[in-house]
């Protein structure tokens, strides 16, 4: 069981684990409570949880039989069992607590899986194991373009398409269609063999934006396969903070020393890991939420 995804819910984490051998996700319990109470303590949400079990063992509610244990990673970077959750116990779980935050927490939790966004994640996933991610051309529009259609494909009917349309988000003008295709070769010639040219090549693509939806969250893989060939790097994107990111984008235009010193303070050379991989996937889909 080591496939590891993260949701996010108010900006907070749900870690899960995958089995294989069932076939299903199993969620952290004390992520889960620590959503519902709104609570930042570690230790007071351990308690809060031993109190609950308690109480609900006491009342012979079907909810703890539900329950499991599997190893997580904490915050000192070991592995601890940890009580653990399926998405029916967690269904069960969150109807214990009636508070409106626990019924929009449910809704959430119940409707996910459907999304767009959930959809092409769960294809994002998969590509760490495809023999595809072999063949991806680095660093090259085409490779991006593959990246996209892997990603979205099926999901919309623009995939891997490069767009004809103007786009604009939060004011900012993305390059304009007329100028498209010139400047994406301009892109596609410059160096990546430095972290300095990789970055400068990953600022241009993300102002180019070439398709629709979805640059954001193929660029990223985009950028690492780039920093994996070229410096035997990725991005550790736990590390870099969904608002400091956004801030350090949004400066990348004019200045683009903040989101080189935060992807560079983050690089971290296990390229091969499933987790690393899994975890960047979670943390730029999250990016992207509104």
């Amino acid at each position: 069981m080591n496939k590891v995804s993260i949701r996010f819910f108010d900006d907070r984490e749900v870690r899960a684990v995958w089995d294989e051998v069932n076939s299903k996700w199993w969620f952290s319990v004390l992520d889960i409570i620590a959503v519902l109470t709104n609570q930042d303590d570690y230790n007071k949400t351990r308690n809060y949880w031993k109190y609950l079990k308690a109480k609900l063992k006491k009342e012979n509610s079907q909810v703890v039989s539900n329950t499991t244990q599997l190893k997580l990673i904490a915050s000192d970077g070991k592995k601890y069992l940890s009580d653990m959750f399926d998405y029916d116990g967690i269904i069960k779980l969150g109807k214990t607590f009636p508070w409106t935050k626990a019924n929009r927490f449910i809704e959430w939790f119940t409707y996910s899986d459907e999304t767009i966004d959930w959809k092409s994640k769960t294809k994002a996933y998969a590509l760490f194991e495809s023999s595809f991610i072999d063949n991806i051309e680095i660093g090259t529009i085409k490779g991006l373009q593959q990246i996209h259609a892997y990603l979205f494909g099926s999901l919309y009917d623009f995939t891997w398409q490069i767009r004809k349309k103007n786009i604009s988000k939060n004011g900012f003008q993305f390059a304009i269609v007329q100028y498209l295709e010139n400047t994406l070769n301009e892109i596609e010639k410059m160096p990546g063999n430095t972290f300095d040219e990789i970055i400068n090549k990953y600022i241009e693509m993300n102002i180019a934006h070439p398709f629709m939806e979805g640059n954001w969250r193929s660029t990223k893989i985009w950028l690492d396969l780039i920093l994996k060939k070229n410096l035997k790097r990725c991005v550790d994107w736990s590390k870099i903070s969904k608002n400091d990111y956004m801030n350090a984008m949004i400066k990348s235009p004019s200045s683009d020393k903040e989101i080189k010193s935060l992807v560079k303070n983050a690089l971290t050379d296990e390229i091969d890991s499933r987790e690393m991989f899994m975890k960047g996937i979670d943390y730029s889909y999250y990016y992207e939420e509104e």
